[in-house]
């Protein structure tokens, strides 16, 4: 009888562990499953970041060994498709330079401003309810900005400016550091969220006010979030295309008055992709070009933001 019992008890405990090896095994399975996709999601973004760098840098040297480096750099003029083709660059980044210096200087006060409010003086009723509304601005397409821009801010600073022309920088930049401002005070206000209590109470227990508090321990505190949000906001109006190919023009200018109409990098490339140009034509090469120049200004102001968020981690 205790043979059978254990013979019973043993069949039992061998059917339990195989079933334990089962699940082991199954749940190895899922996560090399994961681990597999996870893999491929990364590869994928990885293989396409290096065929658009690619891409520009190949059709770039295409375009180079018939326009000198130097002409490219120190011209004007952006005439390219004219007979009297000139192809300075400096009109296209005066353009960019320009519109991204007038929305920055709406989106980077303001949105700071929003991040510190929600951040350290608004209720939770409060902070629950603007940042779905952030979130909702930051959703609005392009587009719309683009003749919001031009049919409502245009006239209206007309009334101001009356010799402002019908497209200029101004109009557009504004309304693109409006777009930019959830970008950054959303960015910001989870990097002073993210400050340990404990920083405030030290402060007030010195007597230190909530404005105090938060401009000079969580803000200092917070500096690599928010530069961090700043960078990003840097590289969105610089890449910005649409508001300005709709309200800034498509006159190529070097200038850096707001008030003028001109053309950015970005909206060069969207107007003159979308032309017949013929595919070997120095003109349609102008588009690598200026998407590769538009690259190195992106790749600058990130790799300046790692180099912030790093120095600043360490001081902090």
């Amino acid at each position: 009888m205790d043979n059978v019992m254990l013979r019973e008890g043993e069949v039992v405990m061998g059917a339990s562990t195989s079933d334990r090896l089962k699940k082991k095994r199954l749940r190895n399975l899922r996560e090399s499953f994961i681990e597999s996709l996870l893999f491929l999601a990364a590869f994928v973004s990885v293989v396409t970041t290096v065929g658009i760098v690619y891409i520009l840098v190949s059709e770039s040297l295409n375009f180079f060994a018939e326009v000198p480096l130097i002409d490219f750099l120190t011209d004007t003029q952006w005439t390219p498709l004219f007979a009297d083709a000139h192809f300075g660059i400096m009109v296209l980044i005066s353009g960019t330079l320009t519109s991204a210096g007038v929305a920055l200087a709406v989106a980077l006060p303001l949105g700071t401003i929003i991040a510190i409010y929600l951040s350290e003086f608004a209720t939770f009723s409060v902070r629950e309810a603007a940042k779905p509304v952030l979130e909702l601005l930051g959703g609005v397409p392009t587009i719309v900005f683009g003749y919001f821009a031009l049919i409502v801010v245009t006239p209206a600073l007309q009334k101001i400016f009356p010799s402002l022309p019908g497209f200029n920088i101004l109009s557009a930049g504004l309304v693109m550091g409006v777009m930019i401002i959830p970008y950054v005070a959303s960015l910001a206000e989870d990097a002073m969220r993210a400050v340990p209590m404990s920083l405030r109470e030290g402060s007030y227990a010195m007597g230190a006010t909530r404005l105090q508090t938060a401009l000079r321990v969580v803000l200092p505190a917070a500096i690599s979030g928010v530069a961090s949000a700043y960078v990003l906001a840097i590289s969105r109006a610089v890449g910005e295309t649409m508001i300005l190919t709709v309200a800034a023009g498509s006159q190529p200018l070097l200038t850096f008055n707001p008030a003028d109409s001109a053309m950015t990098l970005a909206s060069y490339i969207a107007g003159v992709s979308m032309g017949d140009l013929p595919h070997d034509s120095i003109g349609y090469k102008t588009i690598f070009a200026a998407g590769l120049t538009l690259m190195l200004m992106t790749l600058a102001l990130n790799i300046f933001g790692h180099w912030l968020r790093k120095r600043y981690r360490e001081v902090y």
